[in-house]
């Protein structure tokens, strides 16, 4: 393999092949790619996620991330009272480099949700996702060395025999996670989750001699919780730790939500403001307005590591939009669950 193909999945790759997986600011508004265990865990018919990332703005298309998930719950009529069962299915797309890197993931969760006491305010979930993965790597958007014309422009075409090819490897993945939900009335909620995913370490090159990879194991423990202040006001709080490869991420924070229509169950009206700390890396402030079973979220990572030089203290923009069908009957239970 040529010398300059090894040094870009060194550089523009070390952060997917040795360090992180894709992430999200709004780790909780990405339910199933934070923990299988959270498929089907809402109050609701079903649920829509979708999600968009792009960090660090000021490198052109350094890194995008974009998500769409769905999600519900089957056989709810055949189950104990306080139990549930959960599908959900989850694309996401991960651009480097301007397009040069592209990763594409498709999974399948499922999750099952025991109740723990008889009046299902506390539950214990166990969940597992398999995905497909597809990894593209493009060296015709590649500028090498040698096309440096005198007079300052990239014109001349390249000897490298690897510069205009295009490389794709292919392959599975297993992941899984636990869950503890549990409240003490109608009017709180907290948890306490953690996942593995890579279970299986898949290994993947991108051909002719590369360097052989295994996916490293990430492993992430994640919490939090809502908690009433006032008849029209509450606090949400959540954070995480994860780790992949030696790379560590830690993660907290909550917001303030004031409920407009005196109506936190059936169909809020909601105004969330607040920020999240990525300790060592960025100060993430986050607004969100909920209205007639969809929740709007957006944030911005504001810079505070070493890198804030070369990206003007910007970190990423990230826009977050779940939609969540209420059940058609309205006497059905409410379930305690998880919520943002």
């Amino acid at each position: 393999m040529k010398r300059w193909l090894i040094f870009l999945l060194m550089t523009i790759s070390y952060a997917n092949l040795r360090a992180q997986d894709p992430h999200f600011s709004q780790f909780f508004a990405s339910p199933l790619t934070l923990n299988p265990a959270l498929t089907g865990k809402f109050n609701g018919a079903y649920r829509f996620a979708g999600n968009y990332r792009n960090q660090w703005p000021t490198i052109n298309n350094a890194f995008t991330t974009a998500t769409l998930s769905f999600d519900t719950r089957i056989l709810e009529n055949k189950l104990p009272d306080n139990d549930d069962w959960g599908i959900g299915f989850l694309a996401l797309t991960d651009q480097q480099a301007d397009g040069v890197l592209n990763n594409n993931y498709f999974s399948v969760s499922t999750a099952y949700h025991k109740g723990l006491d008889e009046d299902g305010y506390h539950q214990l979930s166990v969940g597992f996702q398999g995905t497909y993965a597809s990894s593209r790597l493009d060296g015709t958007k590649v500028t090498l060395g040698d096309e440096l014309a005198p007079d300052g422009t990239w014109s001349i075409p390249s000897n490298d025999p690897y510069a205009n090819r295009v490389f794709s490897v292919h392959y599975f993945d297993a992941n899984a996670g636990i869950l503890y939900n549990g409240s003490t009335s109608d009017r709180n909620n907290f948890y306490v989750g953690a996942s593995l995913y890579h279970i299986n370490q898949p290994k993947y090159n991108f051909g002719d001699g590369a360097i052989s990879y295994n996916m490293p194991i990430r492993w992430t423990i994640h919490a939090g919780g809502h908690f009433p202040i006032a008849d029209n006001a509450a606090i949400y709080l959540s954070g995480l730790h994860q780790t992949q490869a030696g790379a560590n991420e830690n993660v907290i924070g909550g917001a303030f939500a004031i409920n407009a229509n005196n109506d936190w169950f059936d169909n809020p009206t909601t105004v969330y403001v607040g920020s999240w700390v990525r300790f060592g890396d960025a100060i993430i402030p986050y607004v969100s307005l909920e209205w007639d079973g969809f929740q709007l979220g957006m944030s911005y990572d504001t810079n505070i590591s070493s890198l804030k030089t070369a990206s003007n203290e910007r970190g990423g923009i990230e826009v977050s939009l779940i939609y969540i069908k209420k059940p058609a009957d309205p006497r059905k239970r409410h379930l305690n669950c998880p919520k943002f």
